[in-house]
C-alpha cells in the first residue's frame, strides 16, 4: 500500500475561511508532494513552515502546486509556496487566456481582447502575479480542465468548453449577456436543478428526515473550482472539491461516469465550500457519495470540512448531517490541522481527531 497523507491546514478565523491542503504519497523516505491551494498569505506562511518540517530540508520540493480557483482565500498563500519552495509545475486557470472566447458572452460588444485581458489581469492580480513569477522562474503553468492528469489525480470539472461562459459570470468580469440558469438550459446537466422546495416551518431534523434541499446556487467563480479524483495504490479514491457547487459537482460526476471512474466508494471526500448549503443537495450527494445508510451504521469513509475557528455559520449543521447520513465520519479543521491517511511517521502533537456529532437542530431556510 502506498503511504498517503492528506493534511488540511487551518485558514484564518471567523468568516475568513479558505483551503490549504498538503498531500504527500509514496515511500516515507522518498515521497511526492502536492499542494492544493494555499489559503491566505498568512496561512501560506504556515503552510511553508509545515512543508519544510515534513520534508526535512530548507527547500521543499513541490511536485504540483494546484490553485482550484482565483478567490484570494485559496490563491494568496500559493504565492508564498511558489516563492519559497522548489515548485515543479503550477496548475491554475488563467482567465485572460480565454479573453477571445469570453467576448461573445458579454453584453457590451465594444470590449476587445486586449481590453478584456487588461481588465482580467487587474481584477485577478494574485493569479497574474503567480503566472508572472512562474514565468520568471521557468516553471511551466498549466490549466486544469476535465480530463487533465495531475500526478495521481484526474480533474473531473470544470469542462473546458464551459469555462469562458463561467468567467463571464464572475463578479469582476464585465456584465454577461445571459445568466447562470443558461447552463442548465443548454443541456450541460442531464437534468435541470430542481427549484427550491417548500417545507414545514421547523428546524428539527432526524436521521430519516432530511431538510437539506436540492437547487442551492453558488457563484460562477466557485463553480469553476477544480474537482480532483485521486487514485493511490492500495487506497479507495479520494475526492477534493474546492468550492464547487451543484453544477460543478454534477459535471464532475458525469465526467467520472463517462470515464469509468468509480463513485460512491471513497476513502476521503472534502466537503465543498466550507460546508455551505448552497453547494450541495441530496441528489448530488446520493450520486457522488451514496444513498442514506441505516442509522447507527459504522462510518465507511471520512469527510473533512475546512471551516474557520469561531464561525457560527460554517460549517452548516444541515450539510454535516447530510454527509453523516451517507456513511461519513466528518472532521473539521476549525483552527486545527486535520490529517487523513497512514504510512508516514506520526508527528509530535498529533492524535486521533474527534468526529462531529449528528445534530438534531439545523439551520432553517428563510422561508421556513
Amino acid at each position: 500500500m502506498t503511504g498517503l497523507e492528506v493534511e488540511f491546514l487551518p485558514v484564518d478565523e471567523k468568516s475568513r475561511a479558505g483551503d490549504a491542503i498538503a498531500i504527500r504519497y509514496g515511500d516515507p523516505h522518498s515521497f511526492q508532494l502536492i499542494v492544493v491551494d494555499g489559503g491566505t498569505t498568512a496561512s501560506g506562511e504556515t503552510l511553508m513552515e509545515h512543508l519544510t518540517s515534513i520534508c526535512g530540508g530548507p527547500v521543499p520540493i513541490v511536485r504540483d502546486l494546484v490553485i482550484t480557483h482565483p478567490d484570494i482565500d485559496h490563491s494568496s498563500g500559493a504565492r508564498v509556496v511558489l516563492e519559497k519552495a522548489d515548485v515543479r509545475r503550477v496548475w491554475t486557470h488563467v482567465p485572460w487566456w480565454h479573453a477571445e472566447a469570453i467576448l461573445p458572452h458579454l453584453q457590451d460588444s465594444r470590449w476587445t481582447v486586449d481590453g478584456l485581458t487588461r481588465r482580467l489581469k487587474a481584477e485577478y492580480d494574485v493569479i497574474n502575479e503567480i503566472v508572472a513569477t512562474a514565468g520568471t522562474k521557468g516553471i511551466p503553468v498549466f490549466e486544469r480542465f476535465a480530463g487533465a492528469a495531475i500526478g495521481p489525480f484526474t480533474v473531473l470539472s470544470p469542462p473546458q468548453h464551459i469555462y469562458p461562459q463561467l468567467v463571464s459570470h464572475f463578479p469582476d468580469t464585465p456584465r454577461a449577456s445571459g445568466n447562470m440558469s443558461d447552463f442548465a438550459d443548454q443541456g450541460i446537466l442531464k437534468a435541470a436543478l430542481e427549484a427550491l422546495a417548500k417545507t414545514a416551518a421547523s428546524i428539527w431534523e432526524a436521521w430519516g428526515f432530511e431538510r437539506l434541499r436540492d437547487g442551492g446556487e453558488t457563484g460562477a467563480r466557485n463553480e469553476s473550482s477544480v474537482v480532483l479524483y485521486g487514485q493511490f495504490d492500495g487506497w479507495k479514491p479520494i475526492l477534493l472539491t474546492g468550492d464547487a457547487g451543484n453544477l460543478g459537482l454534477e459535471w464532475a460526476a458525469s465526467f467520472a461516469e463517462a470515464c469509468g471512474l468509480v463513485l460512491r466508494n471513497f476513502a476521503l471526500v472534502q466537503v465543498p465550500h466550507h460546508g455551505s448549503r448552497r453547494n450541495v443537495g441530496p441528489t448530488i450527494l446520493n450520486r457522488l457519495i451514496g444513498p442514506v445508510v441505516s442509522e447507527g451504521q459504522v462510518p465507511h469513509f471520512t469527510d473533512v470540512v475546512s471551516a474557520p475557528k469561531d464561525d457560527s455559520a460554517h460549517p452548516r449543521k444541515i450539510v454535516m448531517n447530510a454527509f453523516m447520513r451517507r456513511g461519513a465520519r466528518v472532521l473539521g479543521t476549525q483552527g486545527v490541522a486535520t490529517c487523513f491517511g497512514s504510512g508516514f511517521p506520526l508527528r509530535a502533537g498529533y492524535g486521533p481527531a474527534a468526529a462531529m456529532n449528528f445534530s438534531p437542530v439545523v439551520e432553517a431556510y428563510d422561508d421556513d
